[in-house]
């Protein structure tokens, strides 16, 4: 789970039960999912529709068409005849909206007022189950994705991270990592395409309704089966699981040319699937959190001592297994020290004395005042609940706050030793070919800096 940073250190906080929302959660026959987050704070509803769907299910012939489908969700579907009347038909709605795509899930949501609950409903059951893919609105969008992926590309840090993604997922694994796609695939898709993802992916049984706000839970399960209750089961989309992705056999080195001032390199190894080893991943955050602080060991040794301009530790938790990254910025001189004080301070991440117990109890309860703040939007808890739904289940998100509190210094370590201390990684180093020629950098060179026995 991403960490927020802070310097605040509050010791002796714990979070009242009472802050805590209660979800309620009910299942339809057909299996679709509805959780209702009652929240009366104001007359508003977001009606979210998740959907376990995303890049980990694309093979490479359908790299990134999780993503342009996002987009066809909201164009004609039989009641609905164009994407004009479709925009106009929100505009009546009084609704904000939108829809994301990451590598594990897919959402859709409407905020409207609450005397728009039902119709805005059943706006979204049209646009889930009958959508028509017409080929005027498929080709008038490709080049809407495609424009993303031009921003994309304008920015450097896109392809350090494609060409480090790419070696530590494998090449023949990459399209189930790669949310933004392939360019070929998305110019060249077909209505059938389109077809297969909503028929195999967009059934009731791999998806769940999510209405966060001003709604009571019998209300909204009420509704839920008056609008939805006849959308047809399907089968199984995961009766063939998705593969996890091979381990990395060996450490790695990628160098990537491009025209820029600094210097910025990236560790990434492979890290915990939340769905196998959900306490490293616990462990993991907990760390992060601590690690990030300006005041710690980790930031002191890099950033304060000179050799990075600044420093990231993260770890994105996904059912088949995040990556664990640490990049950072430096001048083209410092860019081998600075791996290899990198690779030294993974080493004490281990040591009993790296953290103290006061950091390691203010982490934990600015990670729990955190969680407070995330809560304050319904819309957005909506957005919160619904990826963990589909990524690590509801009584993950739940139970979260609790399990970080009990995260010890054993957990921490088995985490480090288990997924960094003497695992492949890959390093990749974004740099100009100027300062690359000046310093001789080659992958064999950032190779041969090998972790600590």
């Amino acid at each position: 789970m991403r960490s927020l940073i802070s310097s605040v250190l509050l010791l002796g906080f714990a979070v009242p039960a009472a802050a805590q929302e209660s979800i309620a959660s009910h299942i339809l026959d057909n299996g679709l999912e509805v959780i209702v987050i009652e929240n009366q704070a104001v007359p508003l509803v977001t009606i979210e529709l998740d959907v376990k769907n995303g890049a980990y299910t694309e093979t490479p012939e359908y790299d990134g068409l999780s993503h342009l489908y996002e987009h066809m969700f909201f164009k004609a579907n039989h009641v609905i005849p164009s994407q004009e009347r479709y925009l106009q038909r929100l505009r009546q709605l009084g609704a904000a909206w939108n829809g994301t795509t990451s590598g594990e899930r897919v959402n859709y949501y409407i905020t409207v007022g609450t005397d728009s609950l039902l119709p805005g409903m059943q706006f979204m059951e049209d646009a889930i189950r009958f959508p028509l893919f017409l080929q005027d609105e498929l080709e008038r969008e490709r080049p809407v994705v495609l424009g993303e992926f031009d921003r994309a590309e304008a920015n450097p840090q896109f392809h350090l991270g494609r060409a480090v993604s790419t070696l530590v997922w494998t090449p023949e694994y990459y399209s189930r990592k790669n949310v933004i796609g392939d360019r070929t695939i998305i110019n060249t898709t077909t209505q059938e395409k389109m077809r297969t993802i909503q028929e195999r992916f967009y059934v009731p049984n791999n998806s769940a309704l999510i209405l966060a706000g001003d709604v009571t839970p019998e209300t909204g399960f009420r509704l839920a089966q008056e609008v939805f209750g006849d959308w047809p089961r399907g089968a199984d989309p995961f009766a063939e699981p998705v593969p996890d992705p091979p381990p990395l056999a060996t450490s790695l080195a990628v160098v990537v040319e491009l025209p820029v001032q600094t210097v910025t390199t990236i560790m990434q190894w492979q890290g915990p699937s939340v769905v196998e080893d959900p306490q490293a991943t616990y462990a993991a955050d907990l760390l992060i959190f601590m690690l990030s602080n300006a005041g710690s060991r980790f930031q002191e040794r890099l950033v304060d001592s000179g050799l990075a301009f600044g420093v990231n530790f993260g770890y994105f938790t996904q059912a088949h297994v995040g990556p664990i990254s640490i990049s950072a910025q430096t001048s083209p001189d410092k860019v081998l020290a600075l791996r290899r004080a990198i690779l030294e301070e993974v080493e004490h991440f281990v040591d009993p004395d790296y953290v103290s117990d006061e950091q390691m109890s203010a982490a934990k309860n600015l990670m729990a005042i955190n969680d407070l703040y995330s809560r304050e939007s319904s819309r957005q808890l909506a957005h919160s609940v619904g990826f963990w739904w589909a990524v690590a289940g509801i009584d993950y998100y739940q139970d979260y706050i609790s399990n970080i509190q009990q995260v010890s210094r054993d957990d921490i370590a088995r985490f480090v030793h288990d997924y960094m201390i003497g695992k492949p990684f890959v390093t990749g180093v974004l740099i100009s070919p100027e300062a690359r020629a000046e310093i001789e950098l080659t992958e064999e060179s950032l190779l041969t800096q090998e972790m600590v026995p």
